[in-house]
């Protein structure tokens, strides 16, 4: 349950543009967005994000934490906010205390949160003033009982808030055939209506997900709603020691990623969200339960029967060594 803080103590041009570009005309309400932001031992950089939250073009939003035990001054930081802007705007639920993915599934399932929009938000980035306004131009349009997602690039910096690159640039179509092999987005840029809000719901918090965005994707893309890749940054994505998920971009990364598929993490991943998929199949529809019907042969199949299996789920990653490395995973026994 949700609780005031006294009561307590995740396409568009594809060029990126600097904060200081971006208009800063609000845009009319189109329903309230609830933030739901997951803390744990912030204190280092939570009034930097939570700042950039109250800078935003879109004001009409309020804020939700769950704090996963934090030991240092995250609760004071808060409190301090709180209140600054009052019991109605941020409020602080306690986590389960069981990771970040876990923390995440548990605060957008709590179903005393209501709103027409939700947000995830992670403690150590920066939103730019247009980020949930570039989110609800997308999301305003679709059908309320529609399930949509927006996600999108993130531009890096690094702890002292130098700006160090992108993310990964992804051109190729989003979708459930994508979802199954690969996460495109960040949680700490998706932005989701009510409708994918109750998929999540449905589906429950208890699963043994891989990560909270991850399955986003597939829950979303999965049951035929519509997922939106926004290819402009709209947020400063905090690259530092602490960070629990960093970005996938740059030589190294990628040369771990392909480490990590040949020693069975991404067979293991694979499983992981296969399981939560059969736990939902009803919420699928019949195209995504006949491709997931089709990949799941293809990791139990052999040879040259594998291959085939793949084939025709039409699984894809968004870049050329990506579909080169899920092939030889397949190869080898490694999806």
């Amino acid at each position: 349950m949700v609780a005031p803080i006294s009561q307590v103590f995740q396409h568009s041009k594809p060029d990126p543009q600097s904060p200081d570009d971006i208009p800063q005309a609000d845009i009319a309400y189109v329903g309230r967005v609830a933030i739901l932001v997951c803390t744990y031992n912030g204190e280092r950089f939570l009034a930097q994000q939570l700042e950039s939250i109250a800078g935003q073009t879109y004001p009409h939003w309020v804020v939700v934490v769950s704090d996963d035990g934090s030991t240092d001054s995250t609760l004071e930081v808060l409190r301090d906010y709180a209140e600054r802007w009052g019991d109605s705007k941020l409020s602080v639920r306690r986590g389960p205390g069981r990771g970040y993915a876990a923390n995440f599934l548990d605060v957008t399932c709590d179903g005393s949160i209501e709103s027409e929009f939700y947000a995830w938000a992670d403690q150590d980035d920066i939103w730019q003033k247009n980020k949930l306004e570039s989110a609800l131009r997308r999301l305003q349009d679709i059908p309320v009982q529609t399930p949509a997602l927006y996600c999108g690039r993130t531009q890096l910096i690094d702890e002292h808030g130098a700006r160090i690159g992108f993310s990964p640039l992804f051109r190729r179509p989003v979708g459930f055939a994508n979802a199954l092999v690969q996460s495109v987005g960040g949680g700490n840029t998706m932005v989701f209506n009510d409708a994918a809000r109750q998929l999540f719901q449905r589906a429950g918090a208890d699963l043994d997900i891989v990560s909270h965005d991850w399955w986003a994707y597939l829950l979303v893309s999965g049951a035929g709603g519509w997922v939106f890749y926004d290819a402009s940054p709209t947020i400063l994505y905090r690259q530092h020691d602490t960070n629990l998920i960093g970005s996938t971009s740059g030589v190294r990364m990628q040369l771990k990623r392909v480490r990590m598929l040949f020693r069975g993490r991404f067979r293991t991943w694979n499983q992981r969200n296969i399981a939560a998929l059969d736990s939902i199949q009803c919420q699928l529809n019949e195209e995504s339960r006949t491709r997931l019907d089709f990949f799941k042969r293809a990791r139990s199949s052999r040879g040259l029967a594998r291959l085939d299996w793949l084939r025709r789920s039409g699984v894809y990653r968004q870049s050329l060594w990506g579909n080169l490395g899920l092939v030889l995973a397949a190869m080898f026994n490694g999806i």
